[in-house]
């Protein structure tokens, strides 16, 4: 079975033009890294845990903000790359991303944040800066806003 993460795809509306949250990993192996790594704030879903509830989780740890429940809209689950399956739900909301406070992970002897900073991008600025298995997330999202 392969390995699952929840996440959620916070976006805003900048008069006709949307505007998506993306975050960038933290640690060495990231560091000098930009486009195609990026991602929506996510993490690994825990056997037999709830992948909405460990969205919700992921969104807070990553970034210190919490999202209320009822504006959570269900994406269709991408694969990435590597296999991994992304579940997601879009959420119309706002944030500083300047402000964002994530947990941290040990690497070594070093310890690292989860997400070394975060921005608000445009549609088309965020299709080149995530990773290529979460695009189809933003298309997505787009046909979404479109049809509302």
């Amino acid at each position: 079975m392969p390995r699952t993460s929840a996440g959620i795809l916070l976006y805003r509306r900048r008069g006709p033009a949307v505007e998506v949250f993306l975050v960038h990993p933290g640690g060495p192996f990231w560091a000098k890294r930009d486009e195609g790594a990026w991602s929506i704030p996510k993490g690994e879903i825990e056997p037999g845990a709830d992948p909405l509830a460990t969205a919700q989780r992921e969104f807070r740890e990553e970034t210190g903000f919490d999202l209320p429940l009822e504006r959570l809209t269900a994406l269709g689950p991408v694969r990435q790359a590597g296999g991994k399956v992304v579940h997601a739900w879009a959420a119309e909301g706002d944030c500083d991303a300047d402000a964002i406070r994530s947990n941290t992970f040990e690497l070594g002897k070093r310890s690292y944040p989860e997400v070394d900073r975060a921005g608000w991008f445009s549609l088309d600025q965020a299709r080149r800066k995530i990773l290529g298995g979460q695009r189809p997330l933003l298309d997505e999202l787009e046909r979404m806003v479109e049809g509302s």
